[in-house]
């Protein structure tokens, strides 16, 4: 009976524990749901926009003195609603309602770009170890014992009055009033709303305006159970609003508010008991104090999976929208033999030069970063096959290229295989890992399975990482991942040169099969598939075959170049090189320049590992000067700006979803072939060779014509 009784308080306490952190997810998940609700936008920048404002109201009061009530003000009832309606009138105004590929695109560059861009004009820098205060004064200090079981701090009980005060006025403002009713139409179609005279711009900028002050204020709530404000740490909030979001199926607040608090009550129970169970499950050990922050990551892909309503939805389409038009060709598809010679001369003289340059003359630094680019250019053509070929987001690219070098990490530590074979055998499980991952995703729309490799990315994070036979375990922590460079018979990788020869040689294999994968049978099932899965289906084409086909080669491919990264680096680095923050600006980076062709692969590569050292650093602008006395003073600048570059550059992809390079190369060729034009039809211009002469030369005129006067 005792035992009994005490499990009962243990339980009892752990409810009350949850609810407080559970309002705050509550307020998260009422905010992302007004977002979707009245914009039609998976908003992933939520949580870049709670970051913002949590930041700022910590930095105005530790930095500049303000008082509290200031700060707030500030941040949360005047910044946070500017953001929103920047964001609605400078980029989403713009777009099709029916574009939820692009909204999505857009939103994941928000979230990389927004923080650092805060970050740079603000100068704010994260504080390791110093926790934000809260709201009130003493809010952490400060504590209301209830029933002599559980003592709610000042900042806790903020956070549930809040929480209920918010989702009843939204409730009331959905329910009673004409403008919940506006939003709610302005959704389903801006031009049927303005046909009913309804300003439907206006209507959205409200909705930004009010949803964002809810994710102001929810960073500024969640803020204190950060030791550290860092932008990634509120990234996952965006996986917690999803969630709490889903259990009310994204459109219904009282069953978000009910998500949140259930999240946060879940959450505090498994802490609760976990560490009991753990004394009695060896295996519990590794991963108990990582379980908990992946419960919202399970849930979600438990209910991404098993929901009937989430599993059977579908992209929003706007009943007015028009026909959307084709991509356009690539520029290579599109120039004239003239111009295809020149390019790829130009193109075999530029590579020989880099290459001879780079093999007799590089330093240590720049082989690194010259093998970097290369290798890199392996893991992004995975973005380019299930993105760029199966129009599908994956947001786990990280956690397949990490399986390639953790495989290759233990085989040739426990193991003593041979560390290319290793590369091979790794890309294979990554490749089998992403297809039993896109059995059940491949029949989701394409935000939800976004969503749902979010999800998987997050658990792979927090737990499966932790697992001795994946990350090593405790030896990691001490020794590092680490992964020898040996010599292969007369190739010696523990030579710079020679490993940049031997990724050179898997990159043009890799790029070779993925363009015949391209212009193939399967490539062109993808386009189909991409372009109207009823359409394909209707001539015999398997979406479940091809998604499933396409998740796999992207999984090896991002294997293959994981395992070579691995080696390059002589260890994994895997919070550097492949964690779910770090695999998001993948996607940002390949979109932004071009996720359709080899080509932008490439050039993603050399934008993501060339930047900061060529460009950012002032070595390319000293190069062009001739002296390093020359370079302006604001050099070197800020790594931060990279991501800000490339995370604004998605805002591109709406209008140019080939990429900005790839769009960069048909306005070169255009205005190329529009000046021989103009030489050709000069007086005395002759036509270039393989032209035809006949359609140039003028026609006799006819016998009709000389008679006449």
């Amino acid at each position: 009976m005792l035992i009994a009784a005490a499990v009962l308080d243990d339980v009892l306490r752990g409810v009350l524990q949850g609810v407080p952190p559970g309002s705050v997810y509550a307020i998260i998940a009422v905010g992302f749901v007004l977002a979707y609700k009245t914009s039609g936008v998976f908003n992933l920048a939520f949580g870049a926009q709670a970051f913002v404002s949590a930041a700022l109201f910590f930095h105005a009061r530790t930095a500049w003195g303000w008082p509290s009530w200031l700060a707030f003000v500030v941040s949360v009832v005047v910044v946070a609603p500017a953001i929103g309606v920047a964001l609605e009138r400078l980029v989403f105004r713009h777009l099709p309602t029916d574009a939820a590929l692009a909204k999505l695109v857009i939103t994941i560059g928000l979230s990389v770009a927004l923080p650092s861009l805060f970050e740079l004009i603000v100068g704010f820098e994260p504080v390791a170890g110093r926790t934000p205060e809260g709201l009130l004064p003493g809010g952490a200090e400060v504590f209301y014992d209830v029933a002599g079981i559980y003592s709610f701090s000042r900042n806790e009980l903020t956070s549930m009055v809040i929480a209920v005060v918010a989702v009843a006025g939204l409730g009331a403002l959905f329910r009673f009033s004409p403008l919940g009713l506006q939003m709610r139409a302005t959704v389903e179609s801006p031009r049927l709303t303005e046909l009913a005279g309804v300003r439907s711009d206006g209507v959205a900028a409200f909705a930004w305006a009010l949803s964002s002050l809810f994710a102001g204020l929810a960073g500024v709530l969640i803020a204190p159970r950060f030791n550290t404000l860092a932008a990634p740490d509120f990234f996952n909030l965006v996986v917690v609003a999803v969630t709490a979001a889903a259990l009310g199926r994204l459109v219904d607040l009282p069953r978000a508010l009910v998500g949140g608090v259930s999240l946060g009550i879940t959450i505090s129970l498994v802490q609760t008991f976990l560490p009991r169970v753990a004394e009695h499950a060896a295996w519990l050990t590794p991963i108990q104090e990582n379980v908990t922050s992946a419960i919202p990551f399970l849930a979600l892909f438990a209910l991404v999976l098993g929901s009937r309503t989430l599993r059977s939805g579908r992209d929003h389409v706007d009943p007015l929208s028009g026909v959307s038009p084709p991509p356009p060709p690539p520029a290579a598809m599109s120039r004239s033999p003239l111009l295809t010679r020149a390019t790829l001369i130009a193109g075999v003289v530029f590579f020989a030069v880099v290459g001879l340059v780079v093999f007799t003359s590089a330093d240590a630094q720049w082989m690194f970063l010259v093998t970097q680019t290369v290798i890199l250019s392996i893991v992004f053509l995975s973005v380019t096959v299930i993105t760029g070929f199966a129009g599908q987001i994956s947001l786990c690219q990280g956690a397949f290229a990490a399986i390639g070098g953790f495989t290759v990490f233990q085989l040739a530590d426990r193991f003593d295989v041979n560390v290319m074979a290793a590369v091979f055998v790794g890309a294979a499980i990554a490749a089998a890992v992403a297809g039993l991952l896109a059995v059940p995703l491949v029949r989701l729309g394409r935000v939800w399975v976004a969503i749902a490799t979010l999800a998987f990315a997050a658990f792979f994070d927090a737990v499966v990482v932790k697992l001795p036979f994946v990350g090593g375990g405790a030896t990691s922590l001490l020794q590092g991942t680490r992964v020898p460079r040996p010599a292969i018979g007369p190739v010696d990788l523990g030579d710079d040169r020679h490993l940049l020869a031997v990724a050179l040689v898997v990159l043009g294999i890799t790029a070779l099969a993925v363009r015949r994968l391209r212009d193939g049978t399967t490539g062109r099932m993808l386009a189909a598939v991409r372009a109207s899965e009823l359409a394909g289906q209707s001539i015999g084409i398997s979406a479940t075959r091809s998604g499933v086909t396409a998740f796999a080669i992207s999984g090896f491919v991002a294997g293959l170049g994981g395992g070579l990264l691995s080696i390059q680096q002589q260890n994994v680095n895997y919070a550097t090189n492949f964690s779910p923050y770090a695999a998001l600006f993948w996607v940002v980076v390949v979109v932004s320049l071009g996720v359709r062709t080899v080509e932008g692969a490439s050039h993603a590569a050399a934008g993501f590992a060339l930047t900061d050292p060529l460009l950012f650093s002032g070595v390319l602008l000293a190069w062009m000067l001739r002296s390093p006395d020359s370079v302006p003073d604001v050099f070197p600048l800020s790594p931060k700006w990279r991501f800000v570059m490339f995370g604004l550059g998605t805002i591109a992809f709406a209008k140019h979803p080939e990429g900005l390079v790839e769009n960069g190369k048909r306005t070169a060729h255009r205005r190329v072939e529009q000046l021989l034009a103009r030489r050709r039809s000069a007086p005395g211009g002759a036509p270039p060779s393989g032209s035809n002469t006949a359609l140039a030369r003028p026609h006799p005129p006819s016998a009709a014509a000389e008679a006449s006067p």
